[in-house]
């Protein structure tokens, strides 16, 4: 079947642990991090066209590039040009396990299961060809917020890879897709991949995590506000100003919690050396988090570099409770449950999430 159209769906995600280095000289961290996509997706349509253009509507929409600096549209052309010269060329860096499932359109490697729908069916409409030479539409539905330590541009940006790698037929791996994602952005490559996993480097050099088959239940509290990434890591290295920072390490209580599949464990072990410098940019995110563990959330923290909230529960039944209630204590804009490990940017299926409050 030919392919014209094809629409993903992609998670958010939220970081278990988040250890920074010192500054480096090129001006980067490294990082340790531990990746956990969750229930809450974009979707994102590509779609054959003579040159291409990008579209957003949803959550936060004013807030993201329309045009060539849209993060969406630079995978496309890293895509389109790691095509065009045969090889991938990225920077990333993923270690899959054998008993990980691939997102549907991307082909199998070797260890590498391939789910159904891995070639065009559901999500696609077929007529005439399209090919990497011409134009694609981007439209992208947002449901993730815009600056919110989600990475949901990063998150679109996987998206469109996975789906022109599919509406181009071009038969690139988990693998391969994971290494253009690599050259696009450092969050790229996770979303390709989902699931939980560890990242170093820049968070580009993945390995998923080997984890118990646990689903974990989320509240994410959204802030009335946004907070720059490059900024909050500029109140931490000012915050660190004359001490010695040692190099990060992956935490191992972290990852005992996620073997054993305790949610009890996990939210004592949740951690994130941006939270502080995102608090005292943004103090309201204190009485947010205050209010999430007074609330009884299992663990409470800053998601990325902010200013979202995010905090485990026990149960679904647990989740609504919590998320009912930080909504009726005026501490955030709005909040959303959702589950996780949620899987990578696929094809379009049904939604796993419930957002309260607008």
């Amino acid at each position: 079947m030919i392919v014209t159209t094809v629409t993903v769906r992609v998670p958010a995600k939220i970081n278990l642990q988040l250890a920074v280095g010192p500054l480096r000289a090129d001006g980067y961290h490294g990082l340790v991090t531990v990746f956990h996509a969750v229930s809450l997706f974009d979707e994102v349509t590509v779609k054959a066209a003579e040159t291409d253009s990008v579209s957003v509507a949803g959550e936060g929409a004013d807030a993201v590039p329309a045009d060539g600096d849209n993060l969406a549209l630079r995978a496309v052309r890293a895509l389109r040009d790691a095509i065009a010269i045969g090889r991938t060329g990225g920077s990333a860096k993923v270690t899959v396990p054998d008993d990980v499932t691939v997102p549907a359109g991307v082909t199998a490697s070797a260890g590498v299961t391939a789910s159904a729908g891995a070639t065009a069916s559901a999500g696609a409409t077929a007529s005439a060809g399209a090919t990497a030479s011409a134009g694609v539409t981007v439209a992208i539905r947002k449901r993730i917020p815009v600056a919110a330590g989600l990475a949901g541009g990063s998150a679109d940006a996987a998206a469109a890879l996975v789906a022109c790698n599919d509406l181009w037929q071009a038969g690139l791996s988990v693998r391969e897709l994971c290494e253009v994602a690599g050259g696009v952005g450092s969050d790229v490559a996770f979303a390709v991949l989902g699931g939980t996993a560890v990242g170093r480097g820049r968070g580009e050099q993945l390995t998923s995590a080997l984890v118990a088959p646990a689903t974990y239940h989320w509240v994410l509290a959204f802030a009335e506000g946004n907070l720059s990434t490059p900024a909050v890591y500029g109140t931490l290295d000012r915050l660190r100003a004359g001490r010695n920072v040692a190099e990060p390490e992956l935490s191992a209580e972290l990852m005992s919690a996620l073997r054993v599949g305790d949610p009890q464990l996990l939210g004592a072990a949740l951690s994130n050396d941006l939270q502080a410098p995102a608090v005292s940019m943004f103090p309201a995110l204190r009485k947010t988090l205050a209010a999430g563990v007074e609330l009884g959330a299992l663990g409470a923290l800053v998601s990325g570099s902010g200013p979202t909230c995010l905090f485990l529960t026990g149960s679904a039944g647990q989740a609504t409770d919590l998320a009912v209630a930080l909504s009726g204590a005026g501490v955030c804009r709005s909040v959303a449950t959702a589950t996780g490990a949620a899987p990578g940017a696929s094809v379009i299926g049904p939604l796993a999430s419930h957002v309260i409050g607008h």
